[in-house]
């Protein structure tokens, strides 16, 4: 089992920058993919980033540009540095984590972003 935790999330003015965090209870290593996903109000949860063990990171058309994945296996943690942020980038930013194998799949709990304009 693996149990995520985010951290980072908070309010911002347009143009500024944040850094979210993802801590994993457990090693990484072996999960095949972690990523962020958001909800704004009344819209669906939609992906925003993933990056494969491998390190190859995926971007939604909307952050491609602004937004950065890493993941640290050391730390067991993967990041999200958003810049340029924008209104439409507010929503609850959650972290999930995919293990192929076992098809399972994690969720954190969820961290809020707001950016002012």
């Amino acid at each position: 089992q693996v149990q995520l935790v985010e951290s980072g999330g908070g309010l911002v003015q347009a143009g500024m920058s944040l850094r979210l965090s993802c801590a994993a209870s457990g090693s990484i290593f072996s999960l095949d993919t972690m990523g962020w996903y958001r909800q704004a109000p009344g819209k669906q949860r939609e992906l925003v980033a993933f990056i494969l063990s491998g390190g190859i990171p995926h971007y939604a058309d909307s952050v491609k540009g602004r937004f950065t994945i890493s993941r640290d296996n050391a730390k067991n943690t993967v990041y999200l540095q958003m810049n340029s942020l924008k209104p439409e980038d507010t929503a609850v930013y959650y972290c999930h984590a995919g293990d192929w194998g076992k098809r399972a799949d994690y969720w954190g709990q969820g961290t809020p972003v707001t950016v002012s304009s």
